[in-house]
């Protein structure tokens, strides 16, 4: 009997039938917060490259850079999430609205924002991220699936490192990120 999917597809419809000796329930709920954690990443992404190509100020350049540097460790983190989901017989992102369901990174359509703002918006966002991966690591934990984990710590570490240099950056700045 071939299980059904429970990550959004239709119901009824088969599953990938990867082979594996996680448990279906655990697979699914791992997926569902994989698929979770790469919408994030999609936003956290589009935010960061936005802000990389809206900075201004006194300290252009490095802060430029900083994102730049940020965006591209984000942005590689997206495949290898996407790829575990297949890899554990579920289905990933399929589009920009399916990212926009699944986010919980709020997007910044603002015109202007201050280069402190944006220091201190992708530091708590990263923030964010850093919990969503810890309880995404939980999950792994408990469903014994040591391989996502094992990634997840990967990315912990990687957000964790993120969050600390915009800390470091703004840290007695003024507004204008003087």
């Amino acid at each position: 009997m071939a299980m059904t999917e429970k990550t959004g597809d239709s119901p009824g419809k088969p599953a990938l039938a990867t082979p594996t000796d996680l448990s279906a329930n655990g697979v699914t709920a791992i997926a569902a917060a994989l698929n979770a954690l790469a919408a994030d990443a999609f936003a956290l992404y589009l935010k960061t490259k936005n802000f990389h190509w809206h900075m201004s100020g006194p300290h252009f350049r490095d802060y430029h850079l900083l994102l730049d540097e940020h965006g591209e460790q984000i942005y590689a983190m997206i495949d290898p999430m996407t790829e575990r989901v297949r890899k554990l017989g579920r289905t990933t992102l399929r589009s920009i609205g399916h990212i926009a369901k699944l986010q919980s990174i709020k997007d910044n359509d603002e015109a202007f924002v201050a280069p402190l703002d944006m220091l201190r918006e992708l530091e708590d966002d990263n923030r964010s991220v850093a919990a969503a991966l810890r309880k995404a690591h939980e999950l792994c934990d408990d469903n014994r699936d040591v391989a996502t984990a094992s990634l997840l710590e990967v990315w912990i570490d990687e957000t964790e490192r993120r969050t600390w240099f915009l800390f470091e950056a703004g840290r007695g700045a003024d507004s204008a990120g003087r």
